[in-house]
Order: C-alpha cells, then sequence, then structure tokens
C-alpha cells in the first residue's frame, strides 16, 4: 500500500518523518494560522513530521514544543523541544507552562490511540483526545491564540465543534488533501481565541 501512497513517497523525498506532515502543511497554506515567530505546542509529536514543519512554519525567531508518550528522536533545528508526556496527566500544563518562555500562539493536536475496531469505541476516546487537547488549549494559548486538532465524524464530534465555537471567533472544519479518504478523521481549526466563552 505505501509503495502506491502518494504523500509517503513525497515524504520519504522531502525528508519528512510522516505523510501526516502534509496535513499541516496543506492547513496553515489555506488559513494561515501559524506564522514566523510563533510559539507553537505539539500534543501526539511521534515520530515529528508535524514538528517539522511547524519549526520551518515558525523559523529561528519561534519556538515548538511536541509532547508524546513515545521517545521523539531528536531534530536538528535549534528552534524544537520535545519531551516525553502524556496528555491526560493532571501535571502537563504546569509542565508546558515551566518550559515555554513566553505564552503559546498555536496548540495543534494529532493525537491517537490504537484503533479497537469498535467504532463506537474508537469514537469516544478520540472525543475525549480532542477534549482533553481542548483543555490545554485553554490553558496555555494567549488571547487571540489558534487551535488546530483531530477528532472523528460522528454525534459525538458535533457537541465538541459547539464548545470550539464557543471559545473561538472562527471554526473551520478541515479535511485535508493528504488525509485518507476513506478515514473517518476530521480536523477542526479554531482561530482567535476568545478571551471569555460565549
Amino acid at each position: 500500500m505505501h509503495r502506491r501512497d502518494y504523500y509517503y513517497q513525497k515524504a520519504k523525498e522531502e525528508k519528512y518523518r510522516s505523510r501526516a506532515a502534509y496535513k499541516l502543511l496543506q492547513v496553515i497554506r489555506k488559513y494561515h494560522f501559524m506564522k514566523p515567530g510563533d510559539v507553537v505546542v505539539d500534543l501526539g509529536s511521534a515520530p515529528g513530521g508535524w514538528l517539522q514543519v511547524a519549526s520551518k512554519t515558525v523559523g529561528e525567531q519561534g519556538i515548538v514544543l511536541g509532547i508524546d508518550v513515545k521517545q521523539i528522536e531528536p531534530l536538528a533545528e535549534s528552534n524544537v523541544c520535545a519531551i516525553v508526556g502524556d496528555i491526560t496527566w493532571p501535571e502537563i500544563i504546569s509542565q508546558i507552562k515551566e518550559i515555554l518562555s513566553r505564552e503559546a500562539v498555536v496548540i495543534t493536536s494529532d493525537v491517537s490511540q490504537s484503533l479497537s475496531g469498535v467504532w463506537e469505541l474508537d469514537h469516544a476516546r478520540q472525543i475525549d483526545l480532542a477534549r482533553r487537547s481542548l483543555e490545554i488549549a485553554l490553558a496555555v494559548l494567549k488571547d487571540g491564540g489558534n487551535f488546530f486538532v483531530k477528532t472523528f465524524q460522528g454525534d459525538a464530534s458535533e457537541e465538541f465543534i459547539k464548545d470550539v465555537r464557543r471559545r473561538f471567533g472562527r471554526v473551520e472544519i478541515v479535511k485535508p488533501e493528504a488525509s485518507r479518504a476513506r478515514s473517518a478523521e476530521i480536523y477542526v481549526l479554531g482561530l482567535r481565541l476568545k478571551a471569555t466563552p460565549t
């Protein structure tokens, strides 16, 4: 299957660690929600494809912090720091704040768990991870900051999207071209965090 996968081959040629890098790249190019100089926190970073994209986007004046339960092979870029951590840990928010020298401008989350094959269970778990990612975003993002998170299409995702709409000035539901057509994954992009929910 990989040999027929355009983005898999493209990632190998362009030295990205995963084909998922193009999902983030495509959405940044369309919505410009990440810019040079930004502070970015990437949740669920392994193997590091999104870290590579964020690093190039924010440049030398920016900072990128990656978090994953797995050890991430170090990147050569000096503006990237990666730690081993679980987003469900109560202390993860304080750890993020301790590491960052200034408030985050963007939170990205491609966190997922191993699929069980039982749709209702997998959907519920993914929504839980998206909600936890939102909690972290609300705790560490500056006012006006942006949030980009993976979820699955389904009944529970509608309520989650409503919650994101209450907190952000503009919300887009995105299916990047690099996302496999048969996949149920969608991405929620929240732009301009509000100082108070509506």
